[in-house]
């Protein structure tokens, strides 16, 4: 039975727990008010079954949190989709979030791009411009039109130190499959084609894998 836990999260866990234990040893108060730290740790690596709905021209959340206002945007220009602007939805991620990142649609990795950066808040609009990040370009599923690709982007956050990105280029995935997180508080942007038609709305609440954004 698969433990619901995301593997980078396990040396974490180990760490909060042998203090835990070792606090005990020397105060049972202190290791109580200790507790709640251990039990976020383990709630932040969470990493439940998530199931994507139907219909495959449908692109979904990436992650869990709360879409940020919709805005026109360049998208990373290491990932070559040009100068124009695209309609960018970013998700911001707190602490207490799931941080596990989902594919938003099925289709084939044309280009990966890793960039270091700054670690300004992720809620802020300039943290998708100057924050360290990982790009990825996708092509969906059946097309061959350039302009039909989409970018998913990895933004670290204020306290956020690592990006995990378990795809390559040249990678066939799935829509909704799990693809990397970001330790601890972040967000995610998605770049939209032109031709996508848009359901969500600002301040939505949106789960990875989950939550429909667009149609193709």
């Amino acid at each position: 039975m698969r433990i619901p836990i995301h593997r980078e999260g396990w040396p974490f866990i180990a760490i909060f727990a042998v203090a835990n234990v070792l606090i005990y040893l020397f105060s049972h108060v202190a290791a109580l008010l200790f507790l709640p730290l251990t039990l976020w740790c383990i709630a932040f690596f969470r990493d439940p079954e998530r199931s994507p709905p139907p219909g495959e021209r449908r692109i979904v959340s990436p992650a869990d949190g709360m879409l940020l206002p919709i805005v026109e945007a360049v998208p990373p220009e290491e990932l070559g989709l040009g100068p124009a602007p695209r309609r960018r939805l970013s998700i911001f991620m707190n602490v207490f979030n799931v941080h596990v990142n989902r594919m938003p649609a099925s289709g084939t990795v044309v280009a990966l791009a890793y960039r270091p950066g700054r670690f300004f808040n992720a809620s802020f609009d300039k943290a998708s411009v100057h924050n360290e990040r990982m790009s990825a370009r996708l092509r969906p599923t059946g097309s061959t039109d350039p302009d039909a690709d989409l970018a998913v982007v990895q933004i670290a956050g204020l306290v956020a130190r690592r990006i995990v990105c378990d795809i390559a280029e040249g990678a066939q995935v799935r829509r909704g499959e799990r693809y990397g997180m970001i330790r601890f508080g972040s967000r995610l942007d998605v770049y939209l084609p032109n031709s996508a038609t848009i359901v969500v709305q600002d301040g939505s609440v949106t789960r990875a894998g989950e939550t429909v954004l667009a149609e193709l």
